[in-house]
């Protein structure tokens, strides 16, 4: 398409032609074998990207050092042993026509897998701002081991056939942490007052790795360019270290941003965040280099993408995220299906806090393809069936697309309205607009697929009965819990439905049970719509954990805005005007109160599973109407349910 003239055009580094501007930039999957080798889920996973045709793929961390490694699953490349794994991964990019970069990783003090073992090391013993445990401090033997150790990481990759090498000196690992007062205290050569001083460390991993390599190989080398954090460098200061890192033999800077423990999530940046919001960085690396600058942060939109290359900002620019979302948006785009893409929504639920909260290999919240790509049925369906889909929220809708796609014939059918579910409401609150976009595009997906659509229509014993479908999913939702709480009846209580609909004006003084999601949500509605809002939950702290990116932003948008948030507390009676609560034994009143909205949540609905045991129909429960629901389990259970069929 003529309008990406920029981000489809080739650019050359060293003797290597990368044929587009779009980079897949490095993301941890945990799809690696326990000994570090290259598993076939990672190379089904990263086929599956390249087939969408970035000029660059750029793999996940590999481990320099066996010291270094930030998980056991974490790809290797510090013994020749790990060579014809990684050699699979060139293989499977060069076939689609892609350019591949292996990233050399060293964990340093921000592994809890060796700080466990007593064997994570750091320029000093200073705690990680994560995980409060201190690293042995690097002796200068072990530091010449570490630069000897990234320069064999990058001749094995060399060997392996990948066609640069990329160093990993961003987010708090190893290099950042030479490079940051907050991990570098040394007084020796490799410490300092100034960021030159503390820079010889990377400099001489860098003159290392162009050693090992030759001249003519390109190295590219990950910077956080601004830490964001209190007593962290600048952008500014990294300027002054920059074409030094190029006269040691960089070829390329990827401009990435933020450390371990920067307040907001911004090294994952959530949904709070604009897409391309990070370029004007990138435009301050190339201010001081010649060289190829990629651009970073929340890139979804091939056609923001070439404006950025166009006014200058970069030279490529990564789509981290979106390869997870839909790994053929760039193939779209292309052929100007732009309405077909389906855009990451920044949600962090399967590619970030998954991982961080150890529960699994990556997955994407809105494309069950992703991290099961072992598994993803391409169809058609052996034994195609008549399946009913009860119920247009995120899990129904995806299991309607997901059994067509397969070749089924589907019905799906919605008691309300419109489809959406309750995405409908998530997306009123602040910064979820892209969530509205997103459920947009999936009803239009299912539209597209040919699947019969009932809304309005409530599937009763009897219409199972007398049409008897070969199949049913139950995609139903949930039901609104209502507290048993004196008063709970009265005028001035409604719930969080309502209001987010726009059914209920929000008051001036109101009371929000519930400090789950809904209630979080619609606390930072009701404060953005000017309401002196007080929460009360049951819990001792709110299900909405701040250690994922949009809960931190949640919870201080609400502490901004004066919002009262009471945990270990709960409502024991709502009167006109006021409420009675009880915060750990202790009664108290909260004060005036002109509007009470109820947000416990929702119970599941699953009323026709007795009619359909009896007529022996096969059926799954899938997303609220099983039990409640985040999109990625929503998604999840959808999609597998039509996989099952």
């Amino acid at each position: 398409m003529n309008e990406l003239k920029n981000i489809l055009s080739p650019i050359t580094v060293k003797n290597v032609e990368i044929p587009n501007r779009v980079v897949m930039p490095p993301m941890g999957t945990n799809l690696g074998n326990a000994d570090g080798t290259v598993s076939e889920a990672t190379i089904a996973y990263l086929k599956r990207r390249a087939k969408g045709g970035p000029g660059l793929i750029i793999t996940e961390i590999v481990a320099a050092h066996s010291d270094g490694i930030a998980i056991n699953t974490q790809l290797g490349a510090y013994d020749d042993r790990f060579i014809p794994g990684l050699a699979k991964l060139v293989a499977l990019a060069h076939e689609a026509g892609n350019r591949i970069f292996m990233q050399i990783h060293h964990a340093g003090r921000e592994s809890l897998h060796m700080l466990s073992k007593g064997k994570a090391v750091g320029p000093s013993a200073i705690p990680s701002l994560i995980y409060r445990i201190p690293p042995r401090e690097m002796t200068i033997d072990d530091i010449k081991e570490t630069i000897a150790a990234f320069g064999s990481a990058a001749g094995r990759a060399r060997e392996a056939g990948f066609d640069g090498v990329e160093l990993h000196c961003a987010h708090g690992y190893l290099l950042t942490q030479f490079l940051s007062t907050l991990s570098n205290q040394r007084t020796d050569e490799y410490g300092g007052a100034t960021l030159k001083q503390r820079s010889r460390f990377v400099i001489e991993v860098i003159q290392m790795v162009r050693k090992e390599v030759g001249a003519d190989f390109p190295i590219s080398i990950r910077i956080s360019t601004e830490e964001f954090i209190k007593g962290g460098y600048t952008a500014d200061d990294m300027q002054t270290i920059l074409p030094d890192f190029v006269s040691a033999g960089v070829d390329i800077i990827h401009a990435s941003f933020g450390t371990h423990g920067s307040p907001g999530g911004i090294t994952s940046a959530p949904i709070e965040y604009a897409p391309g919001f990070n370029s004007w960085l990138a435009r301050k690396v190339k201010d001081v280099v010649d060289v190829p600058v990629i651009a970073v942060g929340r890139f979804n939109d091939p056609a923001l993408a070439d404006e950025v290359i166009k006014r200058g900002d970069a030279d490529l620019v990564a789509f981290g995220r979106q390869f997870l979302a839909d790994p053929d948006f760039l193939i779209k785009a292309r052929e100007g299906r732009t309405e077909d893409i389906r855009k990451c929504l920044a949600c962090n639920q399967g590619c970030i806090e998954r991982l961080i909260l150890g529960e699994g290999n990556i997955r994407c919240a809105i494309n069950p393809e992703t991290g099961q790509e072992t598994i993803y049925p391409e169809g058609p369906a052996a034994n195609p069936k008549d399946v009913w889909i009860v119920g247009g929220g995120p899990a129904g809708l995806t299991a309607a697309f997901e059994a067509a796609r397969l070749g089924h014939t589907v019905t799906l059918y919605e008691s309300a309205e419109e489809l959406g579910g309750q995405i409908q409401y998530a997306r009123r609150p602040p910064h979820k607009e892209a969530y509205g976009d997103w459920i947009d595009w999936l009803i239009g997906q299912v539209k597209k697929a040919g699947i019969t659509i009932k809304i309005s229509t409530e599937v009763t014993p009897a219409m199972v009965r007398e049409e008897k479908p070969e199949a049913v999913i139950l995609a139903a939702g949930g039901e609104k819990i209502t507290p048993e709480i004196p008063g709970i009846g009265g005028s001035q209580v409604c719930d969080a439905w309502q209001v987010l609909s726009g059914a209920v004006k929000p008051g001036e003084n109101v009371l929000v049970i519930g400090g789950g999601l809904i209630g979080m949500e619609t606390a930072d509605y009701l404060s953005e719509q000017g309401s002196k809002v007080t929460l009360v939950e049951m819990l001792k702290r709110s299900p909405v954990q701040k250690i994922t990116s949009h809960g931190y932003m949640l919870h201080k948008r609400l502490r901004d805005k004066n919002a009262l948030l009471l945990f270990s507390t709960t409502v024991t009676s709502i009167g006109d005007g006021s409420a009675e609560i009880e915060t750990a034994g202790e009664a108290s009143t909260v004060s005036p109160i002109d509007q009470v909205v109820v947000a416990v949540g929702l119970k599941p609905r699953d009323g026709l599973t007795e009619v359909l045991t009896e007529e022996g129909i096969p059926c799954t429960v899938v997303g609220d109407a099983s039990s409640a629901r985040r999109i990625i389990e929503a998604t999840e259970e959808g999609a597998r349910a039509a996989w099952e069929l």
